[in-house]
């Protein structure tokens, strides 16, 4: 009954410019922050339509200032917001208020909220014979660093055998080595990041898979090998380049033969074998006919 009554004096007793008391007040007002942003949501009074928004924020020793004006949309993101010191160790509480032109409702606040990080690492996996090397990406910040941010970074790695049970390990550093796997076998991996200044970890990575072969590989040797011959290969076309000219004359030189050798090329006798020509046959035609001959032709026979 008490309620009741509250509401109906509410109602009937608003100030003049103002959005029917509660009932034209936002609700479900709250802060969400994810790597290190800062998003005011809220949800629109019941049973109303064609409302602007206005937003404020303040940090938990401050005063309010001004967010976003006359925006229609269901949220604020205070992050891109210019003239707002938002700071990585802040605490924050936001609020709105509906209006429709020049009525607005009350200031409805959000609890307090500090920036945080909760999206998951990004993981790569990649596979050298029996070992595996875990590469960790760290999310990027709307504002500063994790480096920057927090210091006593952990990452906890779960890893495991297709197959078999889990296994866990914590690396201060993004880059881990599992040693001495199983040869020709499929392991998978998944990432959480956890801070001593954050008792809440990340959010978990995506699980990578690789399979594991019979031996080492070096690929640094494969990489070597062919920026040795790509070197070899410059060094031989600068080389041509620069001297083109002499080895041109080395390999079709322009100089004349020594004269004994001229001498002996000249000499009568070799002149005469050079210039020799086959001699000139005479011949005569000659035609021969064949007669064939008859009985009378013949000649008796004698008995």
């Amino acid at each position: 009954m008490r309620t009741l009554l509250t509401i109906i004096t509410t109602l009937c007793c608003a100030p003049k410019g103002t959005l029917g008391g509660a009932a034209g007040q936002p609700t479900r007002v709250q802060l969400s922050s994810q790597n290190m942003d800062l998003v005011l949501h809220w949800e629109p009074p019941h049973n109303t339509s064609q409302l602007n928004y206005t937003t404020e924020l303040r940090s938990s020793v401050g005063e309010y200032l001004p967010g976003c004006a006359n925006n229609s949309v269901l949220y604020c993101d205070f992050t891109t917001l210019v003239g707002l010191p938002l700071t990585a160790y802040g605490t924050y509480i936001g609020r709105v208020r509906a209006q429709r032109g020049q009525e607005s409702s009350v200031w409805v606040e959000s609890r307090p909220l500090s920036l945080d990080v909760n999206s998951p690492p990004s993981v790569t996996l990649v596979s050298n014979g029996v070992h595996m090397t875990i590469n960790i990406r760290d999310p990027e910040f709307r504002i500063s660093t994790l480096s920057e941010t927090y210091h006593g970074i952990i990452y906890n790695v779960t890893y495991w055998r297709e197959g078999e049970e889990d296994k866990h390990l914590s690396e201060n550093h993004p880059g881990v080595v599992l040693n001495d796997l199983e040869p020709q076998s499929r392991y998978c991996v998944k990432v959480q990041i956890r801070t001593h200044a954050n008792p809440r970890p990340s959010l978990e990575s995506n699980v990578v898979c690789e399979k594991t072969t019979d031996q080492d590989r070096t690929p640094w040797l494969e990489a070597l090998v062919i920026l040795v011959v790509m070197a070899m290969v410059v060094t031989i076309v600068a080389v041509l380049v620069v001297h083109r000219k002499k080895i041109s004359n080395f390999l079709c030189p322009n100089d004349s033969l020594p004269q004994h050798f001229t001498d002996i090329f000249e000499s009568s006798s070799l002149v005469s074998t050079m210039n020799y020509r086959p001699p000139v046959e005479n011949y005569d035609k000659v035609n021969i006919m064949t007669t064939e001959n008859t009985d009378e032709d013949r000649p008796p026979v004698v008995e």
